[in-house]
C-alpha cells in the first residue's frame, strides 16, 4: 500500500482526462507543495456526500492518480495547475486529514472478464453518435465528424481504455461517470456505459418531445 495525498472532488474524473485546478485552500496549498517536492502526483475520488470546503465529507473509496503535468504559482500559497489522471486505485484506509486528506490506496487495474472486442466498442459509438445526431436534427445544426465526436483510438489503448474516453465525452451524471469508474473489468465497464447510453437516449426523447 502507498500514502497518498488526496483530493475529494465533487466530480467522478476518469482514466485519460484532464484534470485543471486553482488551489487556494491553505491544506490543499501544501499538499501541491508537497507533490512538487516529490512525485507530482496525488489521489482524486468523488465526494459522496456534503463539500470538499473545510472538510467533513464522505468520499468514496474508488478513483484515479493525477500527475500534475503543469504548474503555475500565483504566491500566497495560491497555484493553477493542469493534472493528467492516470491510473485508478482503490482507496483501502483514509488516514487523518492533518495536515491534508491522506489514504493507503492500491491501484486496481481491470480485472479479468468477459473480453470486449472491437465490435462491442462500435455498437456503443454508434449509439452515442446516434444520440447526437437526434440532439443536431432537433435542433437543425450540423453534426461533426465521429473523430470529432467520439475521438480516435490512441495507440495502445485496450478496450477499457477506450470505454473510458468515451464516458469522459458523454453528458452523463456524476453517478454514471463513479459507475463507470467503479466497474471491476472492461466488459462491466461496457454493460455500466450501455446502460447509461440508454437512459441518456431516454432522456433526450422525452426532453425533444416536450
Amino acid at each position: 500500500m502507498t500514502v497518498t495525498p488526496m483530493f475529494p472532488l465533487e466530480v467522478a474524473m476518469l482514466p485519460g482526462e484532464q484534470l485543471p485546478l486553482r488551489i487556494f485552500e491553505p491544506r490543499y496549498s501544501a499538499m501541491i507543495a508537497d507533490c512538487l517536492a516529490s512525485d507530482r502526483a496525488f489521489g482524486v475520488v468523488l465526494i459522496a456526500a456534503g463539500r470538499e470546503v473545510g472538510g467533513g465529507d464522505a468520499r468514496n473509496d474508488v478513483g484515479a492518480l493525477a500527475r500534475i503535468a503543469e504548474v503555475s504559482e500565483q504566491g500566497g500559497g495560491r497555484y493553477r495547475l493542469r493534472a493528467e489522471m492516470a491510473e485508478r486505485l482503490r482507496v483501502t484506509q483514509w488516514l487523518s486529514d492533518d495536515p491534508y486528506p491522506r489514504a493507503e490506496v492500491a491501484p486496481w487495474p481491470d480485472e479479468p472478464g468477459n473480453p470486449v472486442t472491437g465490435s462491442d466498442i462500435t455498437d456503443v459509438e454508434d449509439a452515442v453518435l446516434d444520440v447526437f445526431s437526434r440532439v443536431a436534427e432537433a435542433k437543425q445544426q450540423e453534426l461533426p465528424s465521429r473523430e470529432e465526436l467520439l475521438g480516435s483510438v490512441e495507440p495502445g489503448q485496450d478496450a477499457g481504455e477506450r470505454l473510458y474516453a468515451l464516458a469522459a465525452r458523454l453528458p452523463i451524471g456524476q453517478a454514471d461517470r463513479y459507475a463507470v469508474l467503479a466497474a471491476p473489468s472492461a466488459s462491466d465497464r461496457l454493460a455500466v456505459l450501455t446502460e447509461s447510453v440508454e437512459t441518456l437516449r431516454a432522456m433526450v426523447e422525452f426532453q425533444l418531445a416536450e
